[in-house]
């Protein structure tokens, strides 16, 4: 017979112990939920499998993001039908739109839809040290082979007093092509160019078709930022991602008139490119400053990661060093791990990739619960992408226009709050985005 007294003693003991077991359980729990590498408290959107199952993400939310609806109900009207490929899309303050095919024409469309004729002009002798031939539509000579054609474009920050037009295209140099920027002044009709010149041109160049990168934005600071691929070669050009004497895989940052701002993170580094903003980067197609002036770039990674990185001076994104995913023949990335000191990690990376091409932050007026939001064009998965981004993580992911079925190149928006998007096929389109009446 147990003592009363020391049985209770007992029984209080084992209350004490079973309830330190119950926190310490409910602990692990929560540790597990924050350490877990999909996100627990929501249904992901992507739900097949992954191209390489065995990576783990770095931290939670970093890959397969909730699924959201904003529930926002729109008109998509198609604008203009036939077009070229087409790269890239640039409202004009008037409300019409600046178009480049990538087979070199650069063209207006008005807010109407009508489609101009390609914009002409003469470049003069000796302008960005190119030759005094004309290209097609009165631009540099362009070299439009597999990726490379006329590319990107973006306004002056003084458009409104300059009527200067920047563009990116490949060009064709000794040993091979390279990605150039050029800009110009468009005449007060808007059917020609003058002053026109090279302001950029990356080196080295490569003899093929392939990631010649080449968005455009400018910054807050009215410095023009450029993203540039590695050319693609596994063992010729993908090591010049980590390489400062080569343009290649980087992103740039340069004046208007194309020259080196002298607080560029290596302008004073020997044997660094000056023009050098940040490097380790395999083919940037999507870029787009948010709010608060801070740059976000949008990367085709390998099979199985794309990625969404915050750029900041000076950082080392790690192609090739460091990579989600694996090669596109289903080959492991050479040498490649998903994380070293030194080395930025994506934000966000998508497995099974999406191809991402194009990007605008939201902050109009016409759709109040898309602001903020971060649009993303999808070649490969041939759908508008919508990432909410809070704290610098990627919270929700939406994806739109699916129905639609064709690979979107470029989205941006317009002074009207509405949104523009170009489709890249032969028989290209461009869409508005409006809200449904």
């Amino acid at each position: 017979m147990i003592n009363p007294k020391i049985k209770n003693q007992i029984a209080f003991v084992l209350t004490v112990l079973l309830t330190i077991a119950s926190t310490a359980c409910a602990q692990s729990t929560r540790e597990v939920r924050k350490t877990s590498t999909s996100n627990s408290l929501c249904t992901p959107l992507e739900t097949r499998t992954a191209n390489v199952p065995e990576q783990k993400p770095a931290f939670a939310g970093q890959t397969r993001g909730c699924a959201v609806k904003s529930n926002v109900a729109f008109d998509v009207t198609v604008l203009a039908k036939g077009l070229d490929k087409p790269w890239a899309v640039e409202p004009l303050p008037n409300g019409d739109l600046l178009i480049t095919e990538k087979s070199g024409k650069l063209r207006i469309i008005s807010a109407k839809g009508e489609v101009g004729q390609p914009i002409g002009g003469l470049l003069p002798v000796g302008a960005g040290g190119v030759s005094a031939a004309s290209g097609q539509g009165g631009l540099p000579p362009i070299t439009a082979r597999g990726q490379g054609g006329l590319l990107d474009i973006a306004l002056s920050p003084n458009f409104d007093r300059d009527s200067t037009i920047f563009w990116s295209f490949s060009e064709q140099g000794e040993g091979g092509s390279g990605t150039s920027v050029a800009r110009g002044v468009l005449t007060e009709n808007r059917r020609n160019l003058e002053k026109v010149r090279v302001i950029f041109r990356a080196i080295p160049t490569y003899n093929n078709g392939l990631h010649f990168g080449s968005r455009l934005a400018f910054g807050p600071d009215n410095l023009l930022y450029i993203t540039l691929g590695e050319r693609f070669d596994k063992t010729k050009t993908r090591p010049q991602a980590q390489q400062l004497n080569s343009h290649l895989g980087k992103i740039i940052r340069i004046n208007p008139d194309g020259s080196v701002p002298t607080d560029n993170p290596f302008a004073k580094q020997s044997g660094a490119m000056p023009e050098i903003w940040t490097l380790g980067h395999r083919n940037v197609q999507a870029s787009a400053f948010d709010e608060n002036g801070r740059l976000w770039a949008v990367e085709m990674g390998p099979n199985g990661g794309d990625e969404l990185n915050l750029i900041e001076k000076g950082k080392n994104y790690g192609w090739a060093v460091i990579s989600y995913g694996e090669e596109y023949s289903g080959e492991p990335i050479p040498g490649n791990i998903t994380q070293k000191e030194g080395y930025e990690q994506p934000v966000y990376y998508w497995d099974p990739v999406i191809a991402p091409s194009g990007a605008q932050f939201y902050t109009g007026n016409a759709f109040p619960a898309w602001r903020g939001s971060l649009f993303v064009g999808a070649l490969r998965e041939q759908r508008l992408v919508r990432l909410v981004i809070k704290d610098n993580r990627v919270v929700g992911e939406e994806h739109l226009l699916i129905d639609r079925g064709q690979r979107i190149r470029d989205v941006r928006q317009g002074p009207d709050g509405a949104l523009y998007v170009v489709t890249d096929q032969t028989n290209g389109e461009l869409w508005k985005i409006t809200p449904k009446r």
